[in-house]
């Protein structure tokens, strides 16, 4: 934490310097240097956090205005796949709590994901440095702090940035996540779908924008018009609308996203040398002002783990912990199949040994159907200024177990470091709703130099495999060695358009809709020694 953002929290350990003045509001009274007596109602919470496996260190609880450090708050590694939620107002300590977490995870051999949104948490591969703060808080909570950097690996979006380049292709991206990204409705979003499953079938790479423009072209062309002809075609006002949203995704400067070489997801589950687990730092400042862009390529990174990974039930610690940053914009004008597929994605990706938390602002940032499987939750204070401000704090309430508090005046009054947190028991049960002051991270809490930054991805094993762009034969060139006479100019133009059209959505939704077309999406298509699957997201690899 930063002396700004830091604030007192508790955690483990017993020394008289650090415990409750024995006069303090609300502790009970005790013998000069003794340890102090729980009130009963504390130590109903606290033994509902008294695990007999590992467990992460999150601070000790708070009741009645005082932190009481014999009374620790933790969550039981096994049940980080789970998933959960860390939420609250902002400048409530929330980047602190997942660095808090990340540490941990990493130092118990759990490799782990953040998303970077604000560019402060590259700090964790740096050591913390004591200060006033620090100090404070690591008293009260009886922590036993040691400056600690951790092993980390940048990456930036499309090489935007500081960090490891990570792309991907457009066949891989799937049309799905590409169809939020372009911003198209459900008929356009049926209609691409039409176009990668064609591309799957003829052996048309897709791995650049230019690529699916080609595509696209041909499909639209008097030759090309027959091919989509028995499966309902593709109409030239959905066409031209597909064809303009990828040039100005293109003028936006958004192209570097997608190409070669693909970064495979598998990066983010290694392990440092010294058994720790990598900390993988994806770089967003640089793309902030597109979070429709980085929300979605967050969403493919954990398409393709699924869709990678295999089934390992319930395991002793989780293969990967993804913490999803602004996970508000994810859900952002998501249509009924994104969020559909979301769903079932945080569903099923428990037994495949990753955990997911969402970072937003409040519970109602994150849909019904996804809140209900989050089962670790740490919620920061809330702000309660404007009368819908207030309807979010009585909906946050509600999300919660019954508990000893009035969560409506805690929650509002929770400090920096402070938080609401009820976790799953090694049972599978929920914990107690516990006030907790947090711990301080041990890494640097703040951005480490951007010269720092670049030596370290220079120095990685990682950079020679991905920092140099690769523009190979794929359909683009396919199709316009096709075209003959025709030059590259004519291939990336747009067919015509009437005037306003309007466009009869019932063939292409009448064929998308049906168990034929659907068999066929889930079908593999095979051309000579590759195959193509598709996972929920309509995401894809290529098999050699």
């Amino acid at each position: 934490m930063s002396d700004r953002e830091t604030a007192p929290s508790a955690t483990a350990g017993t020394t008289a310097e650090s415990l409750p003045p024995a006069n303090a509001p609300g502790s009970p009274p005790r013998a000069p240097g003794s340890a102090p007596a729980l009130p009963q109602q504390a130590l109903e919470i606290a033994s509902g956090y008294t695990f007999t496996g590992p467990a992460l260190d999150l601070g000790a609880l708070i009741w009645d205005g005082t932190c009481l450090p014999d009374a620790q708050i933790r969550i039981p590694l096994p049940m980080l796949n789970r998933h959960g939620l860390v939420a609250g107002a902002t400048g409530t300590g929330k980047t602190k709590t997942l660095q808090l977490i990340a540490e941990q995870l990493s130092a118990q051999g759990v490799p782990v994901f953040l998303a970077d949104v604000k560019g402060d948490v590259s700090g964790i591969a740096a050591p913390g440095e004591m200060n006033d703060r620090v100090r404070s808080r690591s008293a009260e909570v009886h922590q036993r702090w040691t400056a600690t950097g951790f092993p980390a690996e940048f990456y930036a979006l499309g090489g935007i940035g500081h960090g490891i380049p990570v792309r991907a292709t457009i066949t891989s991206f799937g049309p799905v996540l590409l169809s939020k990204v372009l911003q198209l409705n459900q008929t356009q979003e049926q209609s691409l779908g039409l176009i990668f499953h064609y591309a799957d079938q003829k052996g048309l790479e897709l791995l650049d924008l230019k690529d699916l423009r080609a595509v696209v072209a041909f499909l639209t062309s008097d030759e090309g018009k027959a091919e989509l002809k028995n499966i309902g075609g593709l109409s030239t006002a959905t066409a031209g609308v597909i064809l303009r949203s990828l040039t100005a995704f293109e003028a936006q400067g958004m192209a570097d996203f997608f190409g070669e070489p693909e970064f495979d997801t598998a990066e983010l589950l290694r392990m440092a040398p010294d058994g720790r687990g990598m900390v993988s730092l994806l770089e967003l400042p640089a793309v902030q002002d597109r979070p429709q862009l980085f929300s979605t390529f967050l969403m493919w990174l954990l398409a393709d783990l699924f869709h990678d990974l295999p089934e390992v039930g319930d395991a002793d610690k989780p293969k990967l912990v993804f913490f999803f940053d602004e996970a508000h914009l994810l859900f952002n004008d998501a249509s009924k199949a994104f969020l559909d597929a979301i769903t079932q994605t945080v569903r099923l990706i428990r037994s495949k040994g990753v955990g997911i938390f969402f970072v937003t602002q409040t519970p109602r940032d994150v849909p019904s159907d996804v809140l209900a499987q989050l089962g670790n939750r740490v919620q920061h204070a809330l702000r309660a200024f404007t009368p819908d401000d207030q309807k979010a704090l009585k909906a946050t309430v509600k999300t919660f177990p019954n508990s000893p508090y009035d969560l409506e005046e805690l929650l509002t009054g929770l400090g920096t470091g402070e938080a609401v947190v009820t976790v799953l028991s090694e049972k599978g049960a929920p914990t107690p709703v516990a006030a907790t002051r947090l711990r301080a991270p041990e890494s640097l809490m703040g951005p480490v130099e951007a010269t720092v930054l670049d030596e370290a991805v220079r120095s990685s094993q990682l950079y020679a495999r991905y920092a140099q762009a690769v523009d190979r034969e794929s359909a683009y060139e396919k199709l316009t060695a096709r075209a003959g006479a025709k030059g590259p100019d004519e291939m990336r133009a747009a067919p015509k358009q009437a005037k306003a059209p309007k466009e009869d959505p019932s063939v292409v939704q009448q064929v998308v809709g049906s168990g034929m077309f659907k068999s066929l999406a889930r079908s593999v298509g095979t051309q000579i020694g590759r195959e193509i699957t598709r996972s929920l997201f309509g995401t894809a690899r290529r098999r050699r």
